[in-house]
């Protein structure tokens, strides 16, 4: 990774001051940096600044004498492209496809097979604007990678999303999208649990962090797979790729047919610990009624939940993925379990799921947060490998993916189907 070409484009924000660190950084890291930046960007960002950071003058002119040709030529020179800060009026005008400055340019004459990376930064209200968000899907759906947005306090004294990553995550997500594996996979990762509402400020919940999901999408995104983390809400992120968020089965539920039935991935690693049921009624004294968003009072009659169960999501994650050959990673956590009856859990969770691996780990023999003791089966009852981390299980599941992808016999069939 050490010593790749990466293009760097800066719009007008006054955000441009985190991106010269991530530039400095960059640098530092061995990577050779060119810098583009915007009549707006020189307005907060000096030119001698960014040649002072890279070695190299910043461009700026489509038309400057000697540089006609530059839009193309530098597009070939890159490994990748960052605009970082991504204006809203930048974002816009990339997906409008104009071209009469030389960030347009550089955008549709891009070799589409590198990564185009874009790190939005501007107001809350402009973000959450329909009109950015519209382009933003359109930039998606042409293969641009959108770091993720920064919460809380903006330049302009509003709270909201619309801040730049941090330097650290603009890092991580550059080097993610630069290293080279022998296969990029596109992998869909489930993470944390879910949550249904008993009145408005009261859920019905698990303990799941989501910390392995999250642990997970680093790992594969760090390796530079195509990473999407659909996590719950309160679960742990994953800054270096793209996530998604729900609360409940049914926004999880929905969440996984629209990502499966839009995009096509070759792998989901299912680590979300879904609820196995639902309120169907809240009952209060003897009067039975639909969750609500009121508050029930505390000190009044007795309070019951009437649950019904929720259906199994594993079992039709491969029936609803454009790729009928995806590759399902199922969990299956057991409390104090004996060998035999773990053993008994991971094969009935085969059978109804036709997951190609199954991992299992047992909370009774987690010491802390940071181990992670699981065994990974794979198909027809073969050799249980065990792992003690997630890092450890991380490394071995996309051992396991990538080869599946690198073996010609698996072409066109689910990997229990080839190995059978």
């Amino acid at each position: 990774m050490s010593g790749s070409n990466l293009l760097f484009v800066l719009t007008g924000s006054i955000a441009g001051y985190k991106a010269c660190e991530a530039v400095s950084q960059l640098v530092q890291r061995g990577h050779r940096v060119r810098t583009v930046a915007t009549e707006s960007a020189l307005r907060f960002i000096g030119p001698a600044t960014l040649e002072g950071l890279t070695g190299t003058p910043v461009l700026t002119d489509l038309f400057a004498p000697g540089a006609a040709l530059e839009h193309i030529n530098l597009t070939r020179w890159a490994d990748a492209v960052l605009v970082c800060p991504a204006t809203a009026n930048t974002i816009n005008r990339l997906a409008a496809g104009l071209a009469d400055d030389l960030t347009g340019a550089l955008f549709l004459a891009h070799d589409r097979k590198k990564p185009w990376l874009v790190a939005p930064a501007m107001n809350p209200a402009m973000w959450a604007h329909p009109a950015t968000q519209a382009a933003a899907e359109k930039l998606r759906e042409w293969g641009v990678r959108f770091l993720p947005v920064g919460e809380g306090r903006t330049a302009c004294g509003e709270t909201g999303e619309g801040r730049l990553a941090e330097p650290a995550d603009i890092i991580a997500v550059v080097e993610a999208a630069l290293a080279r594996p022998a296969r990029r996979l596109r992998v869909l990762i489930t993470s944390g649990g879910t949550a249904e509402p008993i009145d408005g400020v009261r859920v019905l919940t698990n303990t799941s962090t989501g910390r392995t999901g999250a642990g997970l999408a680093d790992y594969f995104s760090g390796r530079g797979h195509d990473v999407v983390l659909l996590r719950a809400r309160s679960a742990a992120a994953a800054p270096g790729c793209r996530e998604e968020t729900f609360l409940t089965f049914a926004e999880l539920d929905a969440a996984l047919t629209r990502l499966l039935g839009q995009e096509r991935f070759d792998a989901i690693i299912h680590a979300a610990a879904v609820g196995d049921f639902g309120i169907e009624a809240v009952v209060v004294g003897d009067r039975a009624g639909p969750p609500g968003a009121a508050k029930l009072e505390s000190g009044g009659a007795p309070v019951a939940l009437r649950l019904r169960p929720n259906p199994k999501l594993v079992d039709s994650l491969r029936a609803r993925s454009r790729n009928p050959v995806l590759q399902v990673v199922a969990f299956k956590l057991t409390n104090g379990a004996t060998a035999a009856a773990a053993h008994e859990a991971v094969r009935t969770l085969f059978g109804h799921s036709g997951a190609d691996w199954v991992v299992h780990n047992d909370l009774s023999e987690r010491a802390d947060g940071a181990e992670f003791p699981a065994q990974l089966h794979g198909p027809g009852g073969g050799p249980v490998v065990r792992c003690a981390t997630r890092r450890e299980l991380a490394e071995l599941l996309e051992q396991r993916l990538m080869t599946t992808f690198l073996l010609p016999s698996t072409s066109a069939q689910p990997l229990h189907a080839a190995l059978s």
